[in-house]
This record gives structure tokens, sequence and C-alpha cells, in this order.
């Protein structure tokens, strides 16, 4: 129809949160799922996606204003005894009120998965979910090429992927054993533990008779085999 005009529907939107912790209303910022586009994904899982200005890595985290409480959907609800006088004194007593709401920078939305990192361990959250937050802050240094910082996080993430694995932390999620035992293996290759990294991925494949997730014992199969191919390329060159 002539004259009509076309509004552009923006790809963020405000979600109004609840604090875990306080209770407080705020406001946060989200992306609509259908501006997502993931072009790929890296052997770790990192999503490409298609419109480098959206990146809805950047809003995993909800920061509450008021008690300084961060935490993402992959947090419990339940605090056990004496956790929110501990949080209370070690995180609300030196917050100094900000909101995270807005459009986030790089550095912002590091800073909030830092702030979750410290309310997950205070709460004592899964190793699993602490994990797959220090995973996600080597996916922004990695989209930035900031290798450094980017296998820092990487090492951080692996460890406590270990750990998890070791205390079961996985059952009862999303994340199947083969799946954390597969991220093992690909963050230790990253971080040239190659033993670590060996022992994982063989575990991966020998696993192959009882996994439901054929897609990831591909990915194994064609990561030991991109490291044999490796590995034989740098002995020709040595």
């Amino acid at each position: 129809m002539k004259g009509m005009n076309i509004v552009e529907i923006s790809p963020f939107y405000e979600k109004r949160m609840q604090c875990l912790l306080c209770k407080e209303h705020f406001p946060t910022t989200r992306i609509r799922s259908r501006q997502v586009r993931v072009s790929q994904h890296d052997s770790d899982f990192r999503p490409i996606y298609i419109n480098k200005e959206i990146n809805p890595i950047f809003y995993n985290v909800a920061v509450c204003p008021q008690c300084g409480f961060a935490y993402t959907d992959d947090f419990s609800p339940y605090f056990g005894p004496g956790v929110k006088e501990k949080i209370a004194k070690n995180i609300t007593a030196k917050w100094r009120s900000r909101s995270f709401g807005h459009l986030r920078s790089k550095e912002e939305a590091v800073q909030t998965y830092k702030l979750a990192y410290l309310s997950a361990n205070f709460k004592k959250e899964k190793h699993l979910t602490i994990a797959g937050m220090m995973l996600r802050i080597a996916w922004i240094y990695r989209e930035s090429k900031e290798t450094e910082n980017e296998m820092r996080y990487i090492r951080i993430a692996r460890d406590l992927y270990i750990q998890a694995f070791s205390e079961g932390d996985h059952v009862g999620t999303q994340m199947s054993e083969t799946r954390v035992q597969y991220l093992i293996a690909e963050l230790s290759w990253r971080i040239e533990d190659r033993p670590e990294a060996i022992r994982n991925f063989s575990r991966v494949i020998e696993a192959q008779k009882r996994s439901t997730e054929p897609n990831i014992i591909q990915l194994a199969k064609d990561r030991w085999q991109e490291i044999r191919e490796d590995e034989a390329t740098n002995t020709l060159a040595k």
C-alpha cells in the first residue's frame, strides 16, 4: 500500500526482571530471538552471528542496580542457609548503585560476567553454570582478537568443566555428559594441554554406542582427525 511507513522493529527490547536476591524490580536489555541469526559455530560451540552489531552474549547477565547481585537464567532460585547474609556483606555492602540495563559495550558485558562470577561463587552455583559464563567471556575476547585474555578464560572454563564433570553437575541440565567431555577436550586442545585433550576426545569417541548425541561424536572425530593431521605436519616440519 502506498504511503505506508514500514516501522523497523529494534532487535533490542527491555525486559523487567525481579532480583533473585532482594526481589526489587529492574529493567535489563535483551535481544529478540527472531532477530538473531547464526551463520555457524566454532568448535567450542561459540555462535557466529550474521549481524556483527548484535551479540546476544553481551546480554545474558542481569545485574540488580539495587543490591549488585548478578545472575543468568541458569542460576537456581535457591539460596542456602547464610548465603544471603554472605552476599550482603561481600557484594551489596561494597556496591555503588549503577545500571547495566542499557546497551552494553564489550567492556561492560565482560564486567557483568565478572559480577555474576562473584555472585555465583558466594551462592555456590554449579561449576557447570560458572564454566559457561567464563567460556562466554573467552568468546567475547575472541571476537575482539584479544588472544591472551581469551586463553586465560578458556583455561578457567576448562578447569571448571573438569570439576563439573567429576561432581556430576551436568545431571538434570541440558548439558549431557558427552557434551561436557567434548568441551573439556576441545578447550584443553586450545590451551595446548595435549594429554587432557586426547584423553577426553578418546572418551567421547569410545562412548558413541551409548551416546544420544551423534553430532557431538562426529565433532570429536573431526577434531581428532585434525589433531592427528596437525601433529603429522608439525613432525614433518621439524
